[in-house]
């Protein structure tokens, strides 16, 4: 395995373990920021719902391109 390979690889794979951190902080941001909405306008639990969805939504978002883009890599050596 030539250094360009290797590097590529652990590259690939430290993008890959950064997925369950990311997927947890994007909920924890959408359901903080609709629980201070929903206090600030007193809409509860409205907005916290909607910012729990969106959080989830948004890590969902950033696991696919991850993966995608991740996946791309690998191809682009074979």
């Amino acid at each position: 395995m030539a250094p360009t390979e290797n590097h590529s690889a652990w590259k690939a794979l430290g993008e890959l373990s950064t997925v369950g951190l990311t997927l947890v902080v994007a909920t924890v941001i959408g359901l903080a920021g609709g629980y201070y909405l929903d206090r600030w306008l007193g809409t509860s639990p409205w907005l916290t719902l909607i910012g729990l969805l969106l959080g989830i939504v948004a890590g969902f978002v950033n696991l696919f391109r991850t993966v995608k883009r991740v996946e791309h890599d690998i191809d682009d050596r074979t």
